[in-house]
C-alpha cells in the first residue's frame, strides 16, 4: 500500500497547484475584461502634452524683458523720426559740424 502513497500525494499537488493557477488566471482574466468593457475615467489616462510642459519663469522673464527692448527701440526710433525727420538723428549722420 505504501506504493500507492507517492503517486498519490503527486497527483494531489499536482491538482492543487493546477486549481491555483487556473483560478489566479480566471480572475486576472475577468478582472481585465471588466476594465474593456467599463468606459476609462480620467485618471485612468496619462496626462495630455500640454499638461507636461513645464513652465520656466526665467524663460518668460528674459522674453518679457527682450520685447520690452525692442519696443523701447523702435519707439525711441520712431521719436528721433518724428523730431529730426528721417534717421538724422540716429548716428550723428547729417548733423553739421
Amino acid at each position: 500500500m505504501s506504493f500507492l502513497i507517492g503517486p498519490v500525494s503527486g497527483a494531489l499537488v499536482a491538482g492543487g497547484i493546477y486549481y491555483g493557477f487556473s483560478n489566479l488566471i480566471e480572475s486576472n482574466l475577468h478582472a481585465l475584461s471588466q476594465k474593456l468593457v467599463t468606459p476609462p475615467s480620467e485618471h485612468d489616462a496619462p496626462p495630455t502634452a500640454a499638461a507636461r510642459i513645464v513652465k520656466k519663469p526665467l524663460t518668460a522673464l528674459v522674453k518679457q524683458g527682450w520685447n520690452e527692448k525692442v519696443r523701447g527701440d523702435r519707439a525711441s526710433s520712431w521719436g528721433r523720426e518724428v523730431l529730426y525727420g528721417g534717421d538724422a538723428g540716429a548716428n550723428g549722420a547729417n548733423q553739421s559740424p
